[in-house]
């Protein structure tokens, strides 16, 4: 792969592309298959795969704490570890060191966050769902927030062009809230995740149970460097065998077997360079992160795919007579509407039987039961506006570590050992939010960060809409475990920030009118049409699906719409 570290002469590229991440990775493979000589730029460090990826082949005993989080770690990780776990001895190289990443909080805001090469895509939940019309209609119908200038069938060949390059596993359902896709054979749902699924086709006429739509392979192989999923649920520490979708197995391979692509990691993205007399832009100031010197770069397509936050940070920052508060900053929504899935809700209880039903691997992956509310009819609800969908799973706890050891030895401790207990489930609910404009993130020009630039300053909150969601989300969920014949069961919440889903969005997004947004339909901003943002800052609304997907889906969609006008010369 074509990489340089140092800065160079100032050099001219067809498109510049920041970030590596989901989106990025995807600007870069489309532009690169389309012939443009394209650098692609990233803050992090280079993560090269199977190279990079120190622990995917260890166990816990190969670990010197058994894999759990150390003091050393958590010091050096308080804001990644609100998220309750997922950072551990096992991976915590592929999250930020928060000491040296600081933000600022006027609300609670969990900025969850990997600077590397790749990005997010080596850590993330690779649930993929479209969105429906039910949810790009919804802003309009209901008078929320500016209506999305696209509808589903502007997207859906693009959800088909991604899903059949990425490999998304999954079962069609049929269902207006959650349309189907192009899928690989689903994974298999294990003896109790069946009955509660049967017992929610026999207990409701409005709720199913299907197992998620993963972005992994569990038939042949795909583009890049990627076979058949190995169900070792190891999948946040990289995987070797490609088996999920990441940017290092899949796009930027692909991008880098084109010939096309310049790959720069080390290098901060601070500026987009705005030409007032040609009214377009015309590059991207770096700060190179180990030497901290500044070269500028020239392109004809800048993609900012940084990840929601910092992509508008680097608008904000870009500043000039003709956009002196941000670029592309006329409607004065930059930085606005920040949106997030509410989550660390839900139920879990035991059920008896099923004890000579056992399961063979670790799949990667859970249950899905689509959304159920305010879909019309019955199904409507007076309390709150939007929906919600579940994810979890059932599983079988290991030996009964409450035995008393003084009676076992030899056969019987052995068997104790290795009797697996008994079967439990647990649901948890995503929830939609709605954008507010309130809800918002602002740089702090008297705060720097180390390489003298302004950190961000995060005030948003969960409102009174997603609130009242919760209470139901909790009481269905509950119900849903009792109607199947669960015992003891028990509900939680949790609610955290904003951010702790992991699903930040919408602080540059798109719709019909500049005067009341960022983007237009093909995700360019309105003022400065070669200028593409792709990641989560375009979302008009949130839907309650997981939303990479939907990024990957308009990256590409934006990708082809930049070269055919490039072309005709119209950018």
């Amino acid at each position: 792969m074509k990489t340089f570290y140092y800065s160079t002469p100032l050099q001219e590229y067809d498109a510049i592309v920041v970030g590596t991440g989901i989106s990025g990775g995807w600007a870069a493979k489309e532009l690169c298959e389309k012939g443009l000589k394209t650098l692609v730029l990233e803050r992090g460090r280079m993560v090269k795969h199977l190279e990079d990826y120190p622990t995917a082949n260890m166990d816990p005993w190969d670990f010197e704490h058994g894999g759990k989080i150390t003091r050393e770690i958590r010091s050096k990780t308080a804001v990644q570890n609100r998220t309750g776990g997922w950072v551990n001895e096992t991976n915590h190289h592929f999250f930020v060191d928060d000491t040296k990443h600081p933000y600022n909080e006027e609300r609670r805001f969990d900025w969850i966050r990997g600077y590397q090469v790749g990005g997010r895509s080596l850590i993330w939940g690779r649930q993929s769902y479209r969105l429906s019309d039910i949810d790009f209609e919804a802003n309009l119908k209901e008078g929320i927030a500016v209506d999305w200038p696209v509808r589903y069938k502007d997207i859906a060949p693009w959800y088909d062009h991604v899903e059949r390059f990425i490999g998304v596993s999954g079962e069609k359902l049929g269902l207006k809230q959650l349309p189907d896709g192009q899928f690989l054979k689903p994974m298999q749902l294990n003896c109790v995740e069946k009955h509660l699924k049967e017992s929610l086709g026999n207990s409701y006429s409005d709720r199913t149970l299907t197992i998620g739509r993963t972005a992994h392979i569990t038939e042949g192989t795909k583009p890049g460097l990627r076979s058949t999923c190995q169900y070792r649920s190891r999948c946040g520490r990289g995987c070797p065998f490609g088996g999920y979708f990441s940017s290092n197995s899949s796009t930027l391979p692909v991008a880098d077997a084109t010939g096309n692509m310049t790959l720069r990691p080390n290098s901060i993205v601070h500026e987009v360079i705005y030409d007032e007399q040609k009214g377009k832009a015309t590059g991207v100031r770096v700060i190179d992160t180990e030497t901290k010197e500044t070269v500028e770069y020239r392109a004809k397509l800048i993609f900012l795919c940084a990840s929601s936050m910092a992509s508008t940070s680097i608008l904000l920052q870009s500043k000039s007579s003709r956009f002196p508060e941000g670029l592309g900053n006329d409607s004065g929504e930059l930085g606005h509407n920040i949106m997030d899935h509410h989550y660390r809700i839900g139920a879990s209880g035991k059920i008896d039987g099923f004890e000579d039903m056992y399961y063979k691997g670790k799949r990667p992956n859970g249950i899905y039961i689509p959304r159920f509310r305010n879909l019309g009819g019955k199904t409507d609800r007076k309390e709150f506006l939007r929906g919600y969908g579940y994810q979890g799973g059932a599983g079988r706890a290991g030996y009964d570590g409450g035995f008393v050891a003084e009676l076992h030895y030899g056969k019987k401790l052995k068997e104790a050992i290795l009797k697996p207990g008994g079967w439990s489930m647990g649901l948890t609910g995503f929830g939609e939010t709605l954008p507010d404009h309130k809800n918002r993130m602002y740089l702090d020009y008297d705060t720097k960060d180390s390489w003298g630039l302004p950190t961000i300053t995060f005030d948003a909150e969960f409102g009174a809409n997603e609130l009242a969601m919760r209470k139901d989300m909790k009481q269905q969920a509950a119900e849903m475990l009792e109607a199947g014949g669960f015992k003891d069961v028990s509900t939680y919440d949790d609610i955290g920030g904003i951010g702790l889903g992991i699903h930040e969005m919408g602080t540059a997004r798109m719709g019909r009118n500049p005067e009341t947004s960022v983007l237009n339909k093909f995700n360019q901003v309105h003022a400065a049409k070669n200028v593409f943002v792709t990641d989560g800052s375009f979302m008009t609304s949130s839907g309650c699906q997981n939303p990479s997907l939907t990024y990957m889906a308009f990256t590409a969609r934006a990708a082809n719409h930049a070269v055919e006008e490039l072309k005709k010369r119209n950018l």
